[in-house]
């Protein structure tokens, strides 16, 4: 699960969320969020991908994800409340985290 930015000809920079599947290898677009230092703008991204993915009838045994301080525990509330685990990657280790 990672952010990156994007410019906007209107000098505008938005955050890109997404997750990278690591059994199907596909990458899926949480959403764009203004300002990825309110938690409340990160945690809305994840609850919209969580009621995606319940609509679609796919089900996701667990999230590997950094400790970046923007996925707050109301971030992995959002997933733990579809039965989604939170898996922390060991901190310094950016191989740990090759994937997501």
């Amino acid at each position: 699960m990672r952010f990156f930015p994007v410019d906007t000809v209107f000098v505008r920079r938005y955050h890109v969320l997404f997750v990278v599947e690591a059994k199907r290898r596909v990458v899926n677009l949480l959403g764009i969020a203004p300002d990825t230092n309110d938690p409340r703008e990160v945690t809305q991204v994840s609850c919209n991908f969580c009621c995606e993915l319940e609509g679609a009838g796919r089900q996701v045994s667990y999230l590997i994800r950094d400790r970046d301080a923007r996925f707050t525990t109301s971030f992995d509330n959002v997933f733990a409340s579809i039965g989604v685990g939170t898996i922390l990657a060991p901190g310094h280790s950016p191989k740990a985290n090759a994937m997501g």
